[in-house]
């Protein structure tokens, strides 16, 4: 599994950015994917990063939780500075933004 690993996230969509296609929907964190991991969607990885507050290129840090959604292909991994702890909760509130449109469940090694 993913958790636990350390990986670089290359920002398409950094933090108060909109969304290409949905401009009303204004990204609370920086988003992005996973140079060289393709996902089942057979794009790169899709990630969210917590725990940054500012704006960001480029940011490396470990996998703290895979978002599973049940009626998607795709699994989103949340992506947080070292030494980060997240519950299952504070998770989810931070991508509500986005995951409110999917049936998913938040896993983590807690």
């Amino acid at each position: 599994m993913a958790i636990g690993r350390r990986v670089t996230v290359t920002v398409d969509r950094p933090l108060g950015s909109s969304h290409p296609e949905y401009p009303d929907l204004i990204y609370p964190v920086n988003y992005g994917y996973i140079e060289g991991i393709i996902a089942p969607d057979g794009e790169e990885q899709d990630a969210y990063i917590l725990g940054v507050f500012e704006p960001v290129e480029t940011f490396t840090g470990r996998v703290a939780a895979v978002i599973r959604r049940s009626d998607d292909v795709e699994e989103k991994w949340v992506v947080c500075p070292e030494g980060a702890v997240l519950t299952k909760e504070q998770i989810r509130e931070q991508v509500e933004f986005q995951e409110r449109f999917f049936s998913s469940e938040v896993l983590t090694d807690l």
